[in-house]
């Protein structure tokens, strides 16, 4: 590299990769943030374009501070030239491309963090000379219609990839005006626009409630916020979420919220079916009994045009599944420094664990003051890093206790009948899944991938997997997808060439291709 450099790759301008952005930058490491959408901030930073002239974007947020001292960050370091910003960038591989050896003072040893067999880099004073460590190519493609596909090489890659709303099928789902609770949110962050004029936000978990406030702020009448978590499971889990008096304080201002729009707030109820014929026009739902079954005799139809459902997040893992990188359950496993197994790959922010805003800037703190010292041969200094892994150990204990209260319903499967679509792309019905389980002897998500198609779409499975996973009665595990979304033919043909995809000058190092 010419100027002498380490380069370090940054997937996903959410909190978690700001925040490491922003600490490996200041620390002299140069960074190409990559991103999949045309402004920075995710899905929790969402906010309006310019063009719609919004005057008070503050209104959809809380924490907005704590963004403005981000996208202060991010400007004087683009402004320097320490941080490139890649937009509309939609990264679809990760290739490890063998050793180089720019800069002094790094290398490869055998010996890993906490006894995992993770290679990591040498030590402060270790080495005399340059060495080799490893060398990354990030391909991405570009714009909306991503028919054109760039490069990126980096000694080091942060993934900081985020997470996608968990879909759980139910009669009725696939109707006009049915959208997941994320969805109803970003269209009003993104767009200022409201998905219907009566809405009905149901499912668990906390993304419920800034969900049905905000459309509630925006003039939607909520005619019920349906959670199907109780009382109970709060009660058990007292203690550990009582630890977070901010998070407390957080709940309760959202609770005022909703007495303000009078929303009625129903617990331990669940959505079994929504009704309509060219679009949704009333849902059903029912009360759940201890064992997480639908009480029967307890249904009541609710009229409205739109339902915004969700039941929790799943971490996006695609890249690093791609990179080899070990997996615990369905996120990517990291050590204190929030290294990988995979030398050079370091994972912060939701694609770790689902944790919220708080965990992700804090993780990604961590990273990229590791990268910073680990690139230039040192050891991160953990006084420097005390008050984030402080808050770290703390955030992942109250989110493990979040997800124990807001599970989905226990038997939430018995509700899929067999003409209820499960795959959408493939139009997959619960009734061949089923059949695919009891008749021909499928015991896995792949097995019912192979004989009914389900998940062979344009997701990929990243939406049915958790449905047919439920039906099969298995546990969902990773895909260990090569590609982490659709790649034109011809993009893949020249990859690895000059070019790449015939867009010259968009690479981190002065070898762009």
């Amino acid at each position: 590299m010419t100027d002498g450099r380490h380069r370090l790759a940054v997937i996903g301008a959410g909190p978690a990769g700001l925040a490491a952005s922003l600490a490996a930058a200041a620390r002299g490491i140069h960074v190409t943030l990559i991103d999949s959408a045309a402004a920075a901030g995710g899905q929790f930073y969402r906010r309006p374009a310019s063009g719609l002239g919004a005057r008070r974007p503050r209104a959809l947020h809380h924490q907005w501070r704590t963004w403005e001292r981000l996208e202060q960050g991010l400007a004087a370091h683009l402004e320097t030239g320490t941080i490139e910003h890649m937009t509309d960038h939609h990264v679809w591989l990760v290739e490890r491309t063998g050793a180089t050896t720019t800069g002094a003072g790094a290398t490869i040893t055998g010996a890993g963090p906490q006894g995992t067999g993770h290679d990591t880099f040498a030590e402060h004073g270790h080495t005399t000379a340059p060495a080799a460590r490893p060398g990354f190519t990030v391909h991405a493609l570009l714009g909306p219609l991503q028919e054109r596909s760039v490069t990126v090489r980096a000694d080091a890659v942060l993934l900081a990839t985020g997470g996608y709303e968990k879909v759980l099928p139910f009669p009725g789902w696939t109707l006009p005006g049915v959208v997941t609770a994320g969805g109803a949110q970003a269209m009003l962050k993104g767009g200022l626009v409201v998905p219907g004029r009566t809405a009905v936000v149901a499912g668990t978990g906390p993304l419920l409630l800034p969900v049905a406030t905000g459309l509630a702020a925006a003039g939607v009448e909520i005619a019920a916020l349906v959670e199907s978590a109780g009382p109970r499971a709060f009660v058990r889990r007292a203690g550990a979420l009582a630890a977070q008096p901010g998070k407390l304080v957080e709940g309760a201002r959202y609770a005022v919220q909703l007495v303000r729009h009078r929303v009625p707030f129903v617990s331990s109820h669940t959505v079994v079916e929504a009704h309509g014929e060219e679009r949704l026009e009333a849902v059903t739902v029912a009360a759940l009994g201890p064992d997480g079954r639908v009480r029967t005799g307890t249904e009541r139809r609710i009229p409205c045009d739109t339902l915004a459902v969700g039941h929790g997040m799943i971490p996006h893992t695609d890249l690093a599944e791609a990179l080899g990188c070990r997996i615990d359950g369905l996120r990517v496993e990291v050590d204190e420094e929030q290294r990988t197994d995979v030398p050079g790959v370091w994972a912060a922010g939701e694609t770790t664990g689902i944790g919220g805003s708080a965990l992700s800037l804090a993780e990604g703190h961590i990273a990229g003051r590791s990268i910073a010292a680990r690139l230039s041969g040192a050891a991160p200094d953990p006084r420097a890093v005390a008050r984030a892994v402080k808050s770290r150990t703390r955030m992942r204990t109250f989110f493990a206790a979040l997800d124990t209260v807001y599970a989905p319903p226990a038997h939430w499967v018995d509700q899929v009948t067999d003409d209820t679509v499960v795959c959408r792309c493939e139009e997959v019905s619960g009734g061949r899944v089923r059949e695919a389980v009891a008749d021909l002897g499928a015991g896995d998500v792949r097995t019912v991938k192979l004989l009914t198609r389900a998940g062979m779409g344009w997701c990929q499975g990243r939406m049915c997997e958790p449905a047919v996973a439920g039906l099969v009665g298995c546990e969902q595990t990773p895909a260990r997808r090569l590609l982490a979304r659709p790649v034109p033919l011809g993009v893949l043909a020249r990859a690895g060439t000059d070019g790449d995809g015939g867009t010259p000058g968009r690479d981190s190092s002065p070898a762009r291709e």
